[in-house]
């Protein structure tokens, strides 16, 4: 199928599934080589033509437009694509960008790159944002998460929804470890994602039973099931912090 936007002809693929990126630099064509890897259908849109790099991603469709001009994206094909990312370095653009792929094309699915955490409070459903990346939280969220063992870390909140994906390391005096998963009483508006034990991904099925350095990632979707998840996983204050020499309290 072809579809033609500003006088380029972009070849769509019938039957594969199709994402759109917003912004052809290095945040951009990385998630676009993923993908690429992955076998998904990408198109990338770029308005400055010193961006479009076709011979790095020669497998990629790319469009040289404006993503946030309405009448640049008519030809392009966005309503057949399953998710659209916003990736540019600009938060308005991304912004704009968002709000048009969900109510002008009704992309399913919208990602938005934060590039300045003051602006994080934009990036919602308001916007048409289903999920705000906020690279200086996640890169927070990480060193928390290295250096801190039996404390609920949230790695990513989902706008949608207003749910958050949370992680803590158990401890060994944590209440849960030694229980089966089946035998806890998770808070309501929460669920278990995974257990990461030893390098391994578990997923917690009712048998499982919970060790200490177990890293449990969960879902919570209200700040109380969060502060309940917390406080069911052993959460220590952090006045009670101190570690031994094997680097669990």
């Amino acid at each position: 199928m072809t579809l033609e936007a500003d006088g380029q002809t972009i070849t769509k693929a019938r039957g594969a599934r199709r994402i759109a990126i917003a912004g052809a630099g290095k945040v951009g064509r990385s998630i676009a080589a993923e993908l690429l890897e992955n076998g998904t259908e990408v198109l990338i849109i770029e308005r400055d033509p010193v961006k479009i790099r076709r011979d790095a991603l020669p497998a990629a469709q790319w469009l040289l437009a404006d993503a946030c001009e309405l009448s640049s994206l008519d030809g392009a094909g966005l309503d057949d694509c399953a998710v659209m990312v916003a990736a540019t370095g600009d938060d308005k653009v991304n912004l704009v960008v968002s709000l048009l792929a969900k109510t002008e094309f009704g992309v399913p699915r919208v990602v938005a790159r934060v590039n300045h955490p003051k602006n994080e409070w934009l990036f919602t459903d308001s916007w048409g944002v289903d999920v705000a990346v906020s690279a200086p939280r996640m890169l927070t969220a990480l060193v928390e998460e290295a250096v801190s063992v039996g404390d609920l870390v949230r790695l990513m909140k989902f706008r949608q929804g207003d749910a958050s994906l949370v992680e803590l390391t158990l401890t060994a005096t944590a209440p849960v470890v030694g229980r089966r998963v089946g035998d806890v009483d998770l808070p309501p508006d929460s669920a278990l994602v995974v257990i990461l034990r030893d390098g391994h991904a578990i997923v917690p099925s009712a048998d499982c039973a919970l060790e200490p350095g177990d890293e449990v990632l969960a879902v919570a979707t209200t700040s109380e099931a969060e502060e309940s998840l917390a406080e069911l996983l052993g959460a220590v204050p952090a006045g009670e912090r101190t570690r031994d020499a094997a680097g669990l309290l």
